[in-house]
């Protein structure tokens, strides 16, 4: 099993002064679980090496030492070898998931998702295994995946990363357009979604990449994040995905909805970089740019 993760921050000169769960909250971004957390740790939080209240105040140029609590992974481990890992580090794992595969299980998938391909790798490491899945793909959907591997990172993650996808719609598309349409859950007891008058707001930007006569490459960026968004604003403006036979697409050319998460952009939780990373299109998308 590996050590607890820890990290330590340098207090910037505007933390002068201020009691140390301040820097922790506004300067990091710790959420008030995990702070609760720590100060309940007695190795949880260190200021210059020794043991620091979060009331106590913060000098300039100290060293505060933080200590994340271990967790531990109730996911059963699957077999990782075919897992493609696109980055990872102590904090952040970022891989590149193929259509067909679940992230999470459920009554349907039972060992064999993305989760326990994680767990497995994780494990390998000799990791706890723990991870949080940041914004999950469909099963359907291919394309990154970002996963935090401890609970700091995962508050940190939450809304501070962008993601494009690319999607080949039936039909003819031109120049851009913005979809700006409620969805709802027409039966509590299925997954299908649909678009009207109520429902969670949800809004959907589109780009037309190409065009073979018949369909359209489309890169599509989401300011919301409802379950089957793309697919249910696309197939409700006419043009479905194709091979998505629940919104009305055709399986002709593919047989799953031709959805990818080609691009994704995050901030990371500890360095406060930007990082970028791209997915390849799989073999299935028979529209490709250029």
């Amino acid at each position: 099993m590996r050590m607890r993760r820890r990290i330590e921050y340098v207090v910037p000169p505007e933390y002068d002064g201020k009691p140390a769960k301040v820097f922790l909250r506004r300067g990091l971004g710790m959420s008030a679980r995990t702070l609760t957390v720590l100060k309940n740790d007695p190795d949880g939080l260190t200021l210059n090496g020794a043991h620091v209240r979060t009331v106590d105040p913060l000098k300039t140029g100290d060293v505060l030492g933080v200590t994340l609590p271990e967790e531990q992974n109730a996911i059963a481990p699957s077999d990782p070898t075919s897992l493609d890992v696109v980055y990872e580090d102590d904090d952040v794992l970022v891989v590149n998931k193929p259509a067909g595969l679940a992230v999470h299980p459920t009554h349907n998938h039972q060992g064999d998702t993305l989760a326990n391909m994680v767990t497995g790798h994780l494990l390998r490491k000799n990791d706890s295994g723990l991870f949080r899945a940041i914004g999950r793909l469909d099963k359907q959907t291919s394309g990154l995946v970002l996963l935090a591997r401890n609970r700091h990172a995962a508050s940190c993650l939450q809304g501070a990363y962008e993601k494009t996808y690319y999607a080949i719609a039936e039909g003819v598309l031109t120049g851009q357009g913005t979809i700006d349409t409620p969805i709802y859950r027409p039966d509590p007891g299925k997954t299908l979604r649909a678009a009207g008058e109520t429902g969670e707001t949800a809004i959907t930007h589109w780009t037309a990449l190409k065009t073979d006569g018949e369909h359209t490459l489309l890169r599509v960026t989401l300011e919301t994040g409802r379950t089957h968004q793309i697919r249910v604003h696309l197939s409700s403006v006419g043009h479905p995905l194709a091979g998505d036979e629940m919104y009305g697409g055709h399986t002709g050319r593919v047989s799953r909805a031709a959805l990818h998460c080609g691009e994704l952009v995050f901030t990371h939780p500890v360095t406060g970089e930007r990082v970028r990373l791209t997915a390849p299109f799989p073999a299935d998308f028979f529209l490709l740019p250029g």
